[in-house]
């Protein structure tokens, strides 16, 4: 990963910026919901105790009855067909019966839906009646009451019997009908609307349950959807705001109000975007508005149950209207320490996510456009550090290349921070490493030059000895001292013929030449000298036209060639290679013999540095210089010297690009 990559990446902490900016955004809306929904339970504790009052119609206490509105007429034939849309919302009666209650202009339905699956069956005018499966019912008028045994011996219309005489206005007779399935029967009848019946019961007794206690019923009030109640409430409401009071049972008994918001020019509304933003990034929870759907005639709401239990609550939820949410405060009403039902307020608005997605997106805007900036100015503070750095790099490479002198003065060195430090500690490395490389060019010149008189001395005092006339013992040592001189001579001349040639490198001249000729007709020479070694060669049939010193080339190639054979087998095999390139030649020669250490490849063409064994005595001494003349060759010529393994030998190339040219004053 590169320096730019990790400030960039270190950059990326700035995103803690948004998300900390978010969860602010958060927090701040959920205080706005708190504010408004404390500001919600106020008006409903208030208007609960306004509606206490007036005195206003509120449900009794406790469970009642509650009859649900037909918007169709209903057929007394003991089936449930006519009853499915109210079926969802059926009362139960104890642990094997469901009651449903309707009403209509002028008649209100009964229907009891039955589970037993044993059955005894009479009649209600029979003795055993009471015996068999059978239904109580009791109404009430005002302070009239009478009660009914309904049963029936088999499927059909049936007559319930009134049990109390004297029951006022009340009839002695209900017509009814008596339907069965394989689970259980089905009840029916009807009773005018002009009796006012203000409560109703009805038991079942089955004779699988054994001895039931007779003649009871379950008396209950009957309730009903209270337009006087829906008056009061619209005169109490706020504008804006729907209210609903619902009985301890949760059944709802008025309604007043519309969820109306504010009108709002279009541009200024949400859209689906904004809307779809509150929802999934700001909104800490919305309830699903199905359960609170306005035309049901039972709200079973967690919120309405925690207020049936004497607890105020609140819930929020998504609102009809687009971008809108809608708070719902439900608060108890108590007369005289008994609950008599929950006032339920419900307030759309657009106010919290408005200023919860302004906030939202003010802050996001802020934070990415830091976050941009902020990445900005590290990418630059990156790019600049690390042009810097690569400055230092090839002021290091092109030092390395040189044998350790700089070309000129090193980069970054009068900078005060600590990458000039570093520059100035590299610059007084790299004198002290140029100046022990001068020092080891120089050293094979000045030995030579400082050996020359000694080994005179010695050979004059050699030859001396011999005409002194020594005994014949003396005569081996006096062959190995002259033996020692001759060796030591020949290093001195190869030290001074190095010498020589590093001038001669430096004063040669060049002119343009085919280079594929000098490599051929080189290449041909070598084949008497390689004995039975193989010499193949590879060289392109067009001229390589280049500004060269032949001389010079063919002493890099002498050079080259003497190292190959010196390690190549007797029958082994050389090939010398002559490629173009883009901006110059290759030359390579490759031999067959062992590979070259890996420590070894990038200082074999340094000065004084030899892979070959130590000479036996009588051959010439290797002092490492011919490939250093092959370097020196090849960088005048703008070129460099580089050594590889290959598979089955080594490959020594020359990369030339051509002498420079002179130009005349």
């Amino acid at each position: 990963m590169t320096l730019r990559q990790k400030l960039l990446l270190v950059a990326l902490c700035t995103l803690a910026l948004p998300v900390a900016g978010w969860l602010y955004v958060r927090q701040m809306e959920t205080l706005l919901r708190e504010g408004q929904a404390q500001a919600l339970v106020a008006s409903a504790r208030a208007m609960a105790r306004s509606l206490v009052v007036v005195d206003a119609p509120l449900p009794p206490a406790g469970p009642a009855w509650y009859v649900q509105p037909s918007n169709v007429p209903i057929t007394i034939d003991g089936y449930g067909d006519d009853w499915a849309p109210l079926s969802p919302w059926a009362q139960p009666l104890g642990q094997h019966a469901r009651l449903m209650l309707a009403e209509d202009s002028h008649w209100l339905y009964f229907y009891v839906d039955v589970r037993a699956g044993q059955r005894r069956r009479a009649d209600a005018g029979d003795r055993l009646a009471l015996t068999a499966d059978h239904l109580i019912v009791s109404i009430a008028s005002g302070d009239d009451a009478q009660r009914y045994l309904l049963a029936s011996a088999a499927p059909g219309p049936t007559t319930a019997i009134a049990l109390d005489p004297e029951a006022g206005v009340l009839p002695d007779r209900i017509n009814a009908q008596w339907q069965e399935d394989g689970g259980g029967f089905h009840v029916e009848f009807r009773l005018p609307r002009g009796l006012r019946l203000d409560h109703f019961g009805v038991g079942v007794h089955l004779a699988a349950d054994g001895d039931p206690e007779p003649l009871t019923a379950d008396n209950r009030p009957l309730l009903d959807f209270s337009p006087a109640l829906s008056q009061e409430l619209s005169r109490l409401a706020p504008d804006g705001v729907r209210v609903r009071v619902v009985s301890p049972d949760g059944w709802l008994m008025a309604q007043s109000g519309k969820l109306a918001l504010p009108d709002q020019p279009l541009a200024e509304r949400p859209g689906w975007f904004a809307s779809l933003i509150y929802r999934s990034l700001v909104a800490t929870r919305l309830d699903d508005a199905g359960a609170w759907a306005e035309d049901v005639p039972r709200i079973d709401l967690p919120e309405v149950r925690r207020a049936l239990e004497g607890k105020p609550s609140t819930a929020w939820r998504v609102g009809e209207a687009r971008g809108s949410v809608v708070l719902a405060a439900a608060m108890p009403v108590t007369i005289r320490g008994k609950l008599h039902g929950v006032v339920l307020l419900e307030q759309p608005s657009r106010a919290v996510p408005l200023l919860a997605n302004r906030a939202l997106f003010g802050l996001l805007i802020v934070s990415f456009g830091v976050l941009l900036v902020a990445g900005g100015v590290l990418l630059l503070f990156a790019t600049r550090l690390t042009f810097r750095l690569r400055r230092l790099r090839n002021a290091a490479e092109r030092a390395q290349d040189n044998d350790g002198r700089l070309d000129g003065p090193f980069p970054l060195t009068d900078a005060t921070d600590e990458l000039g430090d570093l520059a100035r500690s590299f610059a007084r490395l790299f004198e002290v490493v140029g100046g022990y490389t001068d020092y080891l060019r120089t050293l094979a010149s000045k030995l030579s030059h400082e050996l020359n008189t000694p080994l005179a001395i010695v050979k004059s005092s050699l030859d001396n000895l011999d005409h002194a006339g020594l005994p014949a013992e003396a005569e081996p040592y006096l062959a190995r001292a002259r033996d020692g001189v001759a060796r030591l001579g020949a290093l001195v001349r190869a030290m001074s013929e190095a010498s020589r040639m590093e001038r001669a490198i430096a004063a040669a001249e060049a002119e343009d030449v085919d280079l594929a000729e000098i490599v051929r007709g080189c290449a041909d020479g070598y084949r008497v000298l390689a004995g039975g070694r193989r010499i193949d060669t590879s060289l392109p049939d067009e001229p390589i036209r280049m500004h060269v010193s032949p001389e010079l080339m063919a002493q890099a190639l002498d050079k080259l060639f003497d190292n190959a054979v010196s390690f190549t087998p007797a029958d082994g095999w050389l090939r010398v290679t002559l490629s173009p390139t883009p901006d110059g030649a290759d030359i390579t020669l490759a031999n067959q013999g062992p590979s070259l250490p890996a420590a070894m490849q990038g200082r074999l063409f340094d000065s004084l540095v030899s892979l070959r064994d130590k000479a036996t005595p009588g051959e010439a001494p290797h002092l490492g210089l011919g490939l250093y003349v092959v370097r020196l060759v090849a960088e005048r010529h703008q070129g460099s010297a580089s050594a590889c393994n290959i598979e089955g030998g080594v490959a020594f190339t020359l990369h030339l690009k051509g002498m420079a040219r002179q130009r005349l004053a």
